[in-house]
């Protein structure tokens, strides 16, 4: 038989998109289908290949399965024990200066930590830790060395572009430089590895979600209700790939004023709490909004570093100590 009959043998069982490939080699003729597999109409179509070809051996080959195994597989991060997401559902709510000195206050606990800038639109990991105007190194030529800062070690886009640049990337070109700075770092060995995520919830949160194998993933918001709508939108996201939430942290949660002590609720109260117990999830603790946090954060010297007695540091180093809990660190 010609090979458009045996194409039209095939056609009669499997849709022309399921067919991969018809090969004659030698005395074997070999149909490739990227379908899910059906013994039935396999059985069916190689026994009338059989008979239309009775000097061929047939086989049958399902591909479609294999495939998608090779596509769900998760990004191999060496060294590092357990990846802990911060993430926040829109940007503006501090999401970023919540990773840095939860890292730092992770790592007070005498745990290796290790903090990754997902952010790669707006990276602010370099800015936070000192290291904005460092280039990154390699000693291999192969894999990246982490800057280590604050005795953390760290790694971020933001080292490999310049200040003002703008990053014209689509999802899949800017997951694929997320995938390489991660897996192309010499992490060395880490107890935590602190992922600050990029705000919202699109197709750079979801791939990073499926391909990384986190450990849990913390929400950040403020206690306004626009930031809390956002918030519900990232629990959701993780709720649905399978990723535990360890618990919700509501930044910029109130004001004390340093002159007569009292208690502003400037973006509202107890907002992070509330949807935290409708969502059945862990309230972490609240962070306060002050003017050392910020200030401190863009001078590269982060409050749980520059100032670990203030009840700042004292706010994020309670926070650690429940996630350090939850991950059996």
């Amino acid at each position: 038989m010609t090979e458009k009959d045996n194409s039209v043998l095939v056609a009669k069982y499997f849709k022309g998109e399921e067919i991969s490939a018809i090969k004659e080699m030698g005395s074997r003729l070999i149909i490739t289908l990227q379908a899910p597999e059906d013994e039935e109409k396999s059985a069916q179509l190689k026994k009338e290949l059989e008979q239309a070809n009775p000097d061929k051996k047939v086989s049958v080959i399902f591909v479609k399965e294999r495939k998608e195994e090779l596509k769900n597989e998760k990004w191999q991060i060496q060294g590092v024990k357990h990846i802990m997401a911060v993430a926040s559902g829109k940007g503006g709510v501090g999401k970023s200066t919540t990773a840095v000195n939860l890292a730092l206050a992770l790592s007070n606990l005498n745990l290796k930590i290790a903090i990754f800038d997902a952010d790669i639109y707006g990276p602010s990991i370099p800015m936070m830790l000192g290291y904005n105007k460092m280039p990154a190194t390699s000693y291999d030529g192969q894999n990246f060395q982490p800057f280590k800062e604050c005795g953390i070690e760290s790694m971020s886009i933001g080292s490999m572009v310049e200040d003002n640049a703008a990053l014209i990337w689509r999802g899949a070109k800017a997951c694929g430089a997320i995938e390489q700075l991660l897996t192309q770092t010499a992490w060395g060995e880490i107890d935590i590895m602190v992922i600050d995520m990029p705000p919202g919830t699109g197709d750079i949160q979801i791939t990073m979600s499926q391909k990384i194998d986190f450990s849990g993933a913390v929400i950040v918001s403020t206690p306004q209700d626009i930031a809390l709508i956002d918030a519900v939108k990232g629990i959701n996201l993780f709720n649905k790939i399978g990723v535990p939430i360890l618990g919700v942290v509501e930044n910029m949660s109130y004001y004390i004023c340093e002159k007569c002590g009292h208690r502003a609720d400037i973006f509202g109260h107890a907002g992070a709490e509330k949807t935290a117990e409708k969502f059945g999830v862990d309230f972490l603790g609240e962070i306060p909004l002050h003017y050392d946090i910020r200030i401190n954060s863009d001078e590269g010297t982060p409050i749980v570093q520059s100032a670990p007695d203030s009840q700042y540091a004292k706010a994020y180093e309670e926070i650690a100590k429940k996630i350090a809990k939850k991950l059996g660190c």
